[in-house]
């Protein structure tokens, strides 16, 4: 079997979103530990603007929270990432928590990796899937996935800490008008320049639904290494509960 082991998730906390934040920085947290493993989440989210700390310190910050909760998103923190970023519930959120005793030293293999793994999963579905940021695209990034070179479809961040690295990101799967429409007041508070139409949605490219983009993500992975099936320990599930009231989301 190729590659590495991986414990695989397929637990998301929709209408939790501050414990489901939580989920993913107690499980960053067991890699660090030198104790938790590998671990590759990949769930179902719930209607969420995660904004990063560059977000925070724009002076309109607090108006833009408001119009998150005014679209009927909840706001949160991002764990890994730049600008603000929208999940729903037609999207798939993963969240990879790599125990690494120099995390620095890998940070674009890391991102090549999960991009590279997007893009073998969405390719046999007929996506012409791509590597590069779209001009104009939501929370740019050198390691988005875009369709023909024109529609974002993935956006990842990474955060590092001592002992491992967490990969987090979205794909949008369909409805790419909710995240638009999310990012619209939202962008308008913080200053961002952005173009929506570079906004796009697999289902757009290719007939797919979540769980076919789920399987064929599960499919990638497990080609390249050994992925074990697993569950969520109450040990990270006690810590999460604890992350999560000691972080809450802005307001």
């Amino acid at each position: 079997m190729p590659g590495r082991v991986i414990h695989f998730l397929r637990q998301g906390f929709p209408d939790r979103p501050a414990f489901d934040g939580g989920v993913s920085r107690a499980l960053l947290e067991a890699a660090a530990s030198g104790g938790g493993p590998e671990t590759f989440r990949l769930f179902v989210p719930g209607r969420v603007l995660a904004f990063g700390s560059r977000d925070a310190a724009r002076p309109a910050y607090p108006a833009a929270v408001a119009a998150a909760r005014q679209e009927g998103f909840t706001p949160v923190e991002r764990l890994a990432g730049g600008r603000a970023a929208v999940f729903h519930e037609h999207t798939l959120a993963f969240a990879w928590a790599i125990p690494d005793p120099e995390p620095r030293r890998s940070i674009r293999a890391r991102f090549e990796e999960l991009a590279a793994l997007v893009i073998a999963a969405l390719a046999p579905l007929g996506v012409d899937a791509r590597l590069g940021e779209v001009p104009g695209e939501y929370c740019p990034g050198a390691f988005s996935v875009n369709a023909r070179g024109r529609r974002k479809l993935m956006g990842v961040g990474q955060r590092l800490v001592a002992g491992a690295a967490h990969l987090g990101g979205v794909v949008v799967v369909n409805r790419a008008d909710l995240v638009n429409r999310a990012l619209h007041p939202v962008y308008r508070c913080l200053g961002y320049d952005w173009d929506p139409p570079a906004t796009g949605s697999v289902a757009e490219e290719v007939p797919a639904t979540v769980e076919t983009v789920a399987e064929a993500l599960t499919a990638a992975l497990a080609a390249r290494h050994r992925v074990v099936g697993s569950s969520l320990p109450a040990a990270v599930l006690d810590r999460a509960a604890a992350l999560a009231a000691a972080r809450p989301v802005p307001g």
